[in-house]
């Protein structure tokens, strides 16, 4: 298994470009098997991720090419099949997406239950909620959900999430929009990429009305058409640079972001100190002298993302006083990496939904492992603020959704080398 070794203490100064982003990209292209036609989508991410949905689509008998490093012809016409391979859906997390995508295009799906990262149970029952209001048979069993039409066929449906959920809020819209009718999501989720994928759609020649709202409308068509498309940056790698340019000290110019979806972060960094320049397209980060201690409470967006509870607790790991970080969306996410952090030095407390962190001056080199994707981008924001040498273990994990995450860090200035075992 390859693995991060991380020589701490360099100040981080430069330009890093922020990829596509990943949570849209694994829902844009399988919602590519709606549209008769070839979709050009600029911005993809080169992650593995994106190469596992790109192997299960090829393998469903999409055609795929190449015109650019992160641009991709997707013409998904003559998929043949609704059963995905197994295996690679079990790679990943965001495979259910096909459960929709597959049941508006082809009236059934029969889905392996997907893989991933692990820090929490994260059960697909609004998922299962949204398919049978829109009228599917549900037959869900250890390993599969197997989707058909139900007595009285597939349509448009009023749908109230028991609690917000990107994933269901996803899997709805894809599902509904070749259905007859009219649906509405309420209680629905408002993440960036939920906008994008609704844009994407649009492109396409879907009709959806209010995604980034807590009330989305879907109005059925009879089919999507080709067109291009380019993804969204990535908000939460874009947040792990920041996080890192706070952590270690520095001056960083970082581009390909959209400013509007950074401010639930940014506004908590300032708080510990953190200095921040905005531009267009682009953001300065600017840090000097020890970090402040702060609050933070993780929301569905806009509030601060889950995605970037481990980030910034290393931040907090090292500032000045004590911060608490309370997780209200995967209450167990703190087990795994808080571990990994206390071998560094960290003082964390866990009571509960809350971390109490108390500020120490340094963080001592050790090797760690991954538990999850954002766990792993953590641990290598350690390494870089941490005396003596960091061995990062699982980087599978944390190559899931960071595109040449080592090549851009030591272009900051950061020591960081990929090693085969």
């Amino acid at each position: 298994m390859a693995r991060y070794v991380i020589t701490g203490g360099n100040r981080l100064e430069g330009t890093v470009t922020i990829s596509g982003a990943k949570n849209a990209a694994v829902a844009i292209l399988p919602a590519a098997i709606l549209v008769k036609g070839k979709c050009r989508v600029e911005n993809v991410p080169d992650i593995s991720d994106v190469r596992i949905m790109l192997r299960i689509l090829a393998d469903l008998g999409a055609k795929i090419e190449y015109e650019a490093p992160s641009t991709i012809i997707l013409d998904c016409t003559d998929i043949h099949s609704s059963c995905p391979n197994p295996e690679y859906v079990r790679k990943m997390r965001a495979s259910y997406y096909l459960m929709g995508a597959l049941l508006s295009r082809f009236h059934e799906a029969h889905v392996a239950l997907p893989g991933g990262c692990n820090f929490a149970a994260r059960p697909i029952d609004q998922h299962i909620k949204g398919f049978a209001a829109l009228g599917a048979d549900v037959d869900e069993t250890e390993d599969y959900v197997n989707l058909k039409p139900g007595p009285k066929g597939l349509q448009g449906a009023k749908i109230s999430l028991d609690v917000v959920s990107v994933g269901a809020t996803v899997n709805i819209i894809m599902a509904a929009c070749l259905l007859p009718g009219k649906t509405v999501i309420e209680n629905a989720a408002k993440e960036p990429h939920i906008v994008d994928l609704a844009n994407f759609l649009n492109t396409m020649g879907a009709h959806i009305s209010g995604a980034g709202t807590d009330t989305v409308k879907i109005y059925g068509v009879e089919e999507l058409k080709g067109g291009s498309y380019a993804i969204i940056p990535d908000q939460i790698e874009a947040g792990t640079y920041l996080a890192a340019v706070a952590a270690t000290g520095g001056n960083v110019l970082v581009q390909n972001i959209i400013p509007k979806h950074m401010e639930c972060i940014t506004s908590k960094l300032q708080e510990m100190g953190v200095q921040f320049i905005y531009y267009d397209d682009a953001v300065r980060v600017i840090s000097d002298g020890r970090l402040q201690h702060t609050t933070v409470k993780t929301r569905p967006y806009p509030g601060f993302p889950t995605d970037m509870q481990s980030q910034i607790c290393v931040c907090m790991s090292i500032a000045e006083g004590i911060s608490r970080l309370t997780e209200s969306v995967y209450e167990t996410r703190f087990f795994g990496y808080c571990t990994e952090l206390a071998s560094m030095g960290a003082d964390i407390l866990i009571s509960g939904k809350t971390a109490i962190i108390s500020g120490r001056e340094n963080l001592s080199g050790a090797v760690v492992r991954a538990h999850d994707l954002r766990a792993g981008a953590a641990l290598v924001i350690a390494g870089l603020v941490a005396q003596g040498a960091t061995e990062v273990e699982n980087i599978n994990f944390i190559e899931r959704g960071y595109e040449r995450l080592v090549e851009k860090m030591n272009a900051l200035g950061a020591d960081i080398k990929r090693l085969e075992k």
